[in-house]
C-alpha cells in the first residue's frame, strides 16, 4: 500500500514466517495502516530507531535476537513504542514476562488476524486519543496523572509507564474508591471483556505497584478486583 494511503501510521511488524507476515501485512494494510516488515531479531530495533512506528508488533520467537531481548532493549533504552507480543508457545508465563517488559498486549498463536488488527486499534486509539479540557490532572496521593500529556508524576518525578499502565491507572483514578472486576478492566482498558485463562491485569497492577513503589494507591478486593484509593494506606 502507498504511503498516501496509509492515513494510520506506520506498523513494524516483526515475524519471520513469511506467511504470517503477509496475512498479518494484508489485514494492517486493509485496515488504513503502512508496514514494514522484519524477519530477523538483530534488525528490529534499528527499524523502530530508524522509522518511529506508531507501533511494534513482535513474534516472541525471532531467529537472531528474540522479542523478549529486544523489548527489554527496547525500554531500558526509553523507547515506549506499543509493543504487542506475538508467541507460538501460548504459555502464561511468556504472557507474564512480555508485560512485565513492557508490552502491552499479546496473542498467541494461532490467532485472529481481525483480533490483532482490532486489539492494535484500540491501544492506539487510547494512546492518541485527546481528554476533555481542562481537567487534564488525576491526583492519587503523591502520585499525579496528566491526562494530556500522557504523563505521569511520583512525588514530582517522572515515571514511564506502558501506553496500556497508564490508561490502566488513569481509569482507576478517574474512578477513586470504585471496584472493578478483571473483565470490567479488560473491556474498558484494553477493549475487549474476555480473555480465558489470562492474567494480564493483574500482571498490569503488579507492574504498576511496583514502579510506584510504597504508594499504594491500588487496592485489591479478594475475589472481586482492583480500586484506586487516593492517599497512602
Amino acid at each position: 500500500m502507498a504511503q498516501s494511503a496509509a492515513h494510520r501510521g506506520l506498523v513494524v511488524v516483526a515475524e519471520d514466517e513469511a506467511a504470517i507476515a503477509d496475512i498479518i501485512r494484508r489485514h494492517l494494510e486493509r485496515d488504513g495502516y503502512a508496514v514494514h516488515l522484519e524477519s530477523s531479531g538483530t534488525a528490529v530495533e534499528d527499524a523502530v530507531v530508524r522509522l518511529s512506528p506508531a507501533a511494534l508488533i513482535l513474534d516472541i520467537g525471532l531467529p537472531g535476537r528474540d522479542g523478549i531481548e529486544i523489548c527489554r532493549r527496547l525500554r531500558a533504552a526509553g523507547n515506549w513504542v506499543p509493543i504487542v507480543f506475538l508467541s507460538a508457545r501460548g504459555e502464561e508465563v511468556d504472557r507474564i514476562v512480555g508485560i512485565e517488559l513492557g508490552a502491552d498486549d499479546y496473542l498467541a498463536k494461532p490467532f485472529s488476524p481481525r483480533e490483532l488488527v482490532a486489539r492494535l486499534g484500540g491501544l492506539l486509539r487510547r494512546s492518541n486519543r485527546p481528554e476533555p479540557q481542562p481537567d487534564t490532572t488525576l491526583t492519587l496521593g503523591a502520585v499525579r496523572i496528566d491526562t494530556a500529556t500522557r504523563r505521569t508524576y511520583l512525588a514530582g518525578q517522572h515515571i514511564d509507564l506502558t501506553a496500556t499502565e497508564f490508561d490502566l491507572l488513569a481509569f482507576l483514578a478517574k474512578h477513586p474508591g470504585q471496584v472493578f472486576s478483571r473483565a470490567q478492566l479488560l473491556d474498558h482498558v484494553w477493549g475487549y471483556a474476555n480473555d480465558p485463562g489470562s492474567r494480564t491485569v493483574d500482571v498490569h497492577i503488579a507492574q504498576l505497584r511496583a514502579k510506584l513503589g510504597s504508594v499504594a494507591v491500588l487496592r485489591t478486593v479478594r475475589g472481586v478486583g482492583y480500586a484506586a484509593e487516593p492517599g497512602d494506606r
